[in-house]
């Protein structure tokens, strides 16, 4: 594989967000010395530097093929990157703490393509299984994803169970009550087993307007409950048609003033 110096410089210093960085001591290749690095990790390139302040970095560790793993060591919290083949170096690295040490172990366990790669297909599984279980309906919610089964399409309610509405609704002070009419109807038992899916269904369909005020006072006494006959309202309206008639009769006489 080739690779770029200015690019990977380039790359490892760039404002670009880092998956992990921290300093941790390197065992050189040809001397079991220790050197204390300050190490950028930044998607499967393991980038480490001199100084935290250095412009350009040492070398780059490329995480593919590799294995992370805890190894005894001099020096304690102790991890190595192992290449597979015979020739392949091993890197090895400590840090500062365990908790350090655990960290830059799963970053670097994960950094991998081969990784990224397993993790997507178990994602493309899931959504498939999950998609099935949509497609399928309120049953493949209820199932496990890997019982999943095709339901027949022969389920449909019949139109002769769905409740008829009577032909001319029931008005109480002139209109419709909808309420006894489309609450209180009866409905074909749920054998789909989505009672649940139901009750959202309930709860998100519009109700129906409020009732208006029932007219409790006539004439100065108090009025029944029920809605008022026909021949009441009439004599109202006589009554009042009178009143208006002889109240607009004062309003003109007045108008035209005193006549000689």
């Amino acid at each position: 594989m080739k690779l770029n110096e200015r690019s990977l410089a380039f790359y490892a210093t760039c404002d670009s967000p880092a998956d992990n960085s921290g300093f941790l001591y390197k065992r050189g290749e040809r001397h079991t010395a220790y050197h204390r690095r300050w190490f950028v990790l930044k998607g499967n390139m393991l980038f480490y530097f001199e100084e935290r302040d250095s412009r350009e970095p040492v070398g780059v560790i490329v995480l593919e093929g590799c294995n992370v793993e805890l190894c005894e060591s001099a020096e304690s919290f102790a991890f190595a990157i192992r290449f597979g083949g015979t020739k392949s170096r091993t890197y090895v690295l400590a840090a500062e703490s365990q908790e350090d040490m655990e960290s830059w172990v799963k970053s670097l366990s994960r950094a991998s393509f081969d990784y990224m790669r397993l993790v997507v297909r178990e994602l493309e599984k899931q959504l498939q299984e999950m998609s099935r279980g949509v497609a399928g309906g309120c049953g493949g919610s209820q199932e496990l994803p890997g019982s999943w089964k095709a339901k027949p399409s022969g389920m449909e309610p019949s139109r002769d169970r769905l409740p008829a509405l009577p032909a001319v609704l029931p008005k109480e002070n002139g209109c419709a009550v909808w309420n006894n009419v489309l609450v209180g109807a009866d409905r074909p038992p749920d054998t789909s087993g989505c009672a649940g899916h139901d009750e959202e269904e309930e709860e998100e369909r519009p109700r129906p307007p409020p009732l208006p005020p029932r007219r409790w006072v006539v004439n100065g006494e108090a009025a029944s409950a029920g809605a008022e006959s026909p021949s009441t309202f009439w004599r109202l309206h006589q009554q009042y048609s009178r009143e208006v008639a002889r109240l607009r009769q004062d309003w003109q006489q007045k108008r035209r003033g005193p006549q000689p």
